[in-house]
């Protein structure tokens, strides 16, 4: 990420702007990988709204998205996706979207929105770095050149070792990860380069970044890193997960179940598929249950689970990979799910994902017309 300078000067100069106690606009949290914040429209009403700071900034602009689903939030939002040049710096981006957010609400622009804009100091780097070409008169005559030379050239060298120990210090360490999944990141952000070179690029900037971050929060966590779940990219592609679900309720005849799997296949997981759109976070994975075969559960003909969740009516952006495979690990044991040992899930065939697929749509249609249960009837 180049101008990491620029990028870590304008967070400070945001959050002094808009702290937490701010009456129209807040800074909850923020680094030179996310940013979170919310907008306080009329009577109060708190919007909270995010922000994927990616490794092409400020060449690309950040990608936002908003925890709820109305017009005005979700078409201020698109905006930011149509900025070039200096206007992808964060705190142009904060400037428009605030702007934009107070004319769709009705409300007066606040006076601090005239405070955000980048220091005259930034350097030609960081406009080159942002598409924008420098000016020819930038600088000083020839004379005054020959004389700055030698403190430029110093100044530079001190900058580029400052921006070197600065990217290092964002990039994911070994501590906080195993070296196989800091490996795993960096093959897919060189995929996702060639890709991009090539115009061969695949899905969306906005999944695909929200996918590498989910990739690398989940890499970093707790349950991750005790083995409750693992994860494995199918051909490298973001959009193609296999969960191994390894750890349950141990209390639970499921736990007892997949003890007695590794005795008699070898296998101590129930592996689950998920597939991502293009338009995630916005759209949910669809999930299913590829092994082995399971009777309650909330799982469907098919592998298909039946969980609100997983539907677009009870779907939320907030929601992260990781809360979803927590989540379906509960409903498995909440509805009594239970192995069925001796069921071979190839000849069968019962198990696949059209008939996931085609159960799920079902599911979803019956559910439209009566609603749902909580906790849901057993058939789904």
């Amino acid at each position: 990420m180049a101008c990491l300078n620029t990028l870590k000067q304008e967070i400070r100069t945001l959050e002094a702007i808009f702290p937490k106690t701010h009456e129209r606009f807040q800074i909850i949290t923020a680094s030179v990988d996310e940013l979170s914040c919310r907008f306080i429209g009329k009577n109060g009403k708190k919007y909270e709204i995010h922000a994927n700071i990616t490794e092409t900034y400020p060449a690309v602009p950040p990608v936002w998205f908003a925890d709820s689903e109305e017009t005005s939030i979700t078409n201020a939002v698109q905006i930011l996706s149509n900025t070039q040049g200096l206007d992808n710096h964060v705190i142009h981006q904060v400037s428009i979207l605030l702007r934009e957010l107070c004319r769709l609400h009705a409300i007066p622009f606040h006076p601090d929105i005239e405070r955000l804009h980048i220091s005259p100091t930034q350097t030609t780097e960081d406009r080159i770095s942002s598409g924008v070409e420098p000016m020819e008169d930038e600088g000083l005559d020839s004379e005054a050149d020959g004389e700055v030379l030698d403190s430029d050239a110093e100044e530079e060298s001190d900058e580029d070792e400052d921006l070197a120990m600065d990217m290092e210090e964002s990039r994911p360490r070994a501590d906080e990860m195993g070296v196989e999944h800091l490996a795993m990141l960096e093959r897919l952000r060189q995929n996702q380069r060639q890709d991009y070179l090539k115009g061969s690029v695949s899905g969306s900037v906005q999944a695909t970044d929200r996918l590498m971050k989910e990739l690398r929060d989940i890499y970093r966590s707790n349950s991750f890193k005790s083995k409750m779940y693992q994860i494995d990219l199918v051909n490298d592609s973001l959009y193609e997960w296999n969960v191994r679900l390894m750890a349950v309720d141990p209390d639970s005849p499921l736990s007892h179940d997949l003890s007695m799997l590794k005795e008699k296949e070898g296998k101590d997981f129930i592996l689950l598929n998920m597939l991502f759109k293009d338009t995630y976070p916005f759209e949910p994975p669809f999930v299913r249950v590829v092994h082995p075969v399971i009777s309650g559960g909330y799982v469907l003909v098919g592998g298909a689970i039946c969980m609100e969740l997983l539907t677009k009516q009870g779907w939320s952006s907030a929601y992260t990979v990781e809360a979803v495979i927590m989540q379906i690990s509960a409903t498995l044991v909440k509805g009594k799910a239970r192995i069925q040992f001796g069921t071979k899930v190839c000849s069968q065939g019962q198990y696949s994902l059209a008939r996931a697929q085609q159960s799920f749509r079902s599911l979803v249609q019956i559910h439209e017309k009566n609603g749902w249960f909580t906790p849901p009837k057993e058939d789904g």
